[in-house]
């Protein structure tokens, strides 16, 4: 475990700008990339007490043995350029993007009357122009945002706009003057059409035009002093040149063209597709493809190029297409996009410049594409299989395990610990038989000892069950319930599996061998380096990245630290919302909202005669007397501070007690601590709730 004070660069040289920065380990692998509006801030965050920063954020900063990063002129560059050196590492520690199926297109139906402008996915239809594919849908959303003030095009659904020509009154954007409200008959069918043209010309790249065509207007409407019309038409400018500031330039010349680049083995391939219009990258795209015949890196080019313009017709097909290797007859394919296109089209491989560097981008997202798609079938039977088979290879196991548990121990700076166990069969969760502990052997934190109790606690059950039903000698009928369900600890697992390295394998280790139980295996899943780490080995069993195995023990390992930190976090709330009503006997949730708002809050409560809360409907003098006995017990809160002005605020305390007591504090949200996912920075809210694990 690398010391992050070892490689932190020196006060003043990192530059407070936007910029880009990489983590890389001590084998020069990049396993963090992150964005800063400024560097020398973000930076610092990382660089402080380790104890002060959230548990990813802490593994990745002793994992990492250096940083570095790029200084660009814009936040939109840092954006773009994130985002490229995301797909080209594929660290370890970043959010992993989604499938390229499932991007959204940006479409404008011009096979309609009134041609609309809206997010689709799926499969492309007829007479509709596709733009994309985007990232996300909201940065489509943000971009027709821009757009509609300079082409109020028509966005809304089919029933909106028959309702609005129904009534004669438009929706909010044509208020707004976001909709020409073709629905109304603001503009004519053929005035909309031209709008949803001119807005698809300028999508396609075609914008320099358009902006200098309105910069004239503007300027000839300054010199005859229509002010107003010249600031509309200036806002309108400046609206598209931040549309534009979302594709960064990459090729020179407003060049258009798509690279294709290719990824393959011996069984499947992997393409993506840039699609470049006016020098921008506009989408991208891409699909993995089993390999059932014999073919070439070319003949894998024609196929891709088939699939790619098989249906497109016009400027779909753009004038340049960059291959990797060029298809075997190479002048039938040229000649039939060209038809596609209905004009020349330059089929080649790229050779030197910017082409060729984006080129070897897209290569790498290919290489990524394909490595992805052979660790996320986990669904396959096939592919569980492997992965079972792989695991008992490198454990060294009789045979596959069938049933694995995992065990996690969650708490808040030794506060609330808990345990969970979680259960998959034949690779798949089995939720029904998840199970979770409080530890109770000992306060404080001491992770190492709570396994230890989790699992002797666990299998002591276990032992109880077997001994009941006398080793099932007798078929299965002991391993169920009188009403037919399942006993809670009666199935044993092959496999127990424990978050964390050689000290928490040992404990559980130990833990069964103090109970005599020596045919289930343990192992640990040590979350650095993803090491497995075995009883008695000092030194870890390293499966290779692209191992099913290895895979299948992460999902293991990130579901029981999902399921430990949810129920820490569920323990905690329901300790801060504790109420002193709620030691009172008999006296329930709707008694106790009678209560509340009978008198407003606790402490007027505290201050009532019991005579005074037996007028409260449902309540006796007995409860009365007992609700008088539970106030005086409890200590009432401290008031809170004003930290600005040092003024006491007395009515907190009224209000935090009428939440305690009606029970209405705001639940936490779940968190999937230890899956993929971005490291939290240091002003993160699970870091001010404090060190959490």
């Amino acid at each position: 475990m690398a010391d992050p004070s070892s490689y932190r660069p020196k006060p003043g040289q990192i530059p407070d700008s936007p910029g880009v920065y990489k983590f890389r380990d001590e084998h020069r692998r990049v396993i963090y990339v992150g964005k800063a509006k400024s560097l020398r801030q973000r930076l610092a965050s990382y660089f402080q007490d380790l104890s002060g920063l959230h548990p990813r954020t802490r593994t990745m900063v002793t994992t990492a043995a250096s940083v570095e990063w790029t200084v660009v002129s814009t936040e939109v560059e840092a954006l773009q350029l994130e985002y490229s050196w995301i797909k080209e590492f594929d660290p370890r520690f970043n959010v992993k993007y989604r499938d390229d199926k499932s991007y959204p297109y940006l479409a404008v139906t011009m096979n309609e009357q009134f041609p609309r402008v809206q997010v689709m996915r799926g499969q492309k239809k007829k007479g509709v122009r596709y733009f994309g594919p985007y990232g996300h849908a909201w940065a489509i959303r943000d971009t027709v945002d821009l757009l509609l003030r300079v082409f109020p095009v028509r966005t809304c659904s089919a029933g909106v706009f028959k309702n609005a020509a129904r009534t004669g009154r438009p929706c909010l954007l044509g208020y707004i003057g976001k909709c020409s409200a073709p629905c109304v008959e603001r503009v004519s069918p053929e005035e909309h059409r031209e709008l949803a043209e001119e807005f698809c010309d300028f999508m396609a790249g075609r914008t320099g035009t358009y902006i200098r065509r309105l910069e004239s207007r503007m300027t000839d409407a300054a010199e005859e002093m229509e002010y107003e019309r010249a600031a509309r038409l200036r806002d309108d400018i400046e609206a598209l040149k931040k549309a534009m500031e979302k594709s960064a330039v990459v090729l020179a010349d407003a060049t258009d063209a798509d690279l294709i680049a290719l990824a393959e083995d011996e069984l499947e391939a992997a393409v993506q597709i840039f699609h470049v219009r006016g020098g921008r990258v506009r989408g991208q795209r891409g699909w993995v493809t089993d390999k059932v015949e014999a073919v070439t890196t070319g003949d894998l080019v024609e196929h891709a190029l088939q699939q790619l313009y098989g249906e497109e017709t016009g400027d779909s097909v753009p004038k340049e297409v960059l291959v990797p290797a060029l298809p075997e007859l190479v002048e039938p394919v040229q000649e039939w996009l060209a038809e596609r296109r209905g004009s020349n089209v330059s089929l080649r491989i790229p050779q030197r410049g910017d082409k060729k560097a984006l080129m070897e981008t897209v290569q790498r997202n290919a290489l990524q594409a394909l490595g992805l798609h052979k660790t996320k079938r986990a669904s396959d039977l096939t592919t569980r299989s492997r992965a079972l088979e792989e695991i008992a290879e490198a454990l060294d196991l009789d045979s596959a395990p069938l049933r694995i548990e995992c065990y996690d121990i969650s708490h808040l700076q030794g506060d609330d610990v808990v345990a969970s166990m979680v259960v998959f069969e034949d690779g798949l969760a089995r939720k029904s038989e998840y199970r979770r502990f409080q530890i109770k052997g000992f306060e404080g934190q001491d992770d190492v000892r709570s396994m230890h109790e989790v699992i002797t606690r666990r299998f002591r059950r276990y032992i109880a069950e077997k001994e009941k039903t006398g080793e099932w000698a007798d078929g299965e009928t002991g391993l169920t319930e009188e009403d037919g369900r399942p006993k809670r600890f009666a199935y044993p697992p092959q496999l127990v599996v424990v978050d964390g390295g050689q000290p928490q394998v040992a404990a559980a280790k130990r833990a069964l061998d103090e109970l005599g139980i020596d045919d289930i295996a343990v192992c640990g899943l040590a979350k650095r380096l993803e090491e497995v780490w075995v009883p008695g080995e000092d030194d870890p069993v390293v499966l290779p990245r692209t191992s099913e195995g290895l895979y299948l023990l992460q999902r293991v390992r990130d579901e029981a630290h999902r399921f430990a930190i949810t129920y820490q976090r569920a323990k905690r709330a329901r300790r801060f919302r504790a109420s002193p009503l709620d030691d009172v006997p008999g006296l329930g949730e709707t008694r106790k909202q009678a209560l509340i708002k009978h008198f407003g809050s606790v402490k007027k409560l505290r201050s009532a005669t019991i005579d005074q809360i037996c007028e409260v409907p449902g309540i006796g003098r007995k409860t009365a007397e007992a609700i008088t006995v539970a106030l005086a017990q409890a200590a009432p809160a401290a008031p809170a501070v004003n930290t600005a002005t040092g003024e006491i605020m007395e009515d907190t305390e009224d209000t935090e007690d009428t939440e305690d007591a009606a029970g209405t504090t705001d639940a936490e949200s779940e968190t999937t601590a230890g899956s993929t996912g971005e490291p939290v920075s240091a002003g993160s809210s699970d870091e001010r709730r404090g060190q959490e694990r």
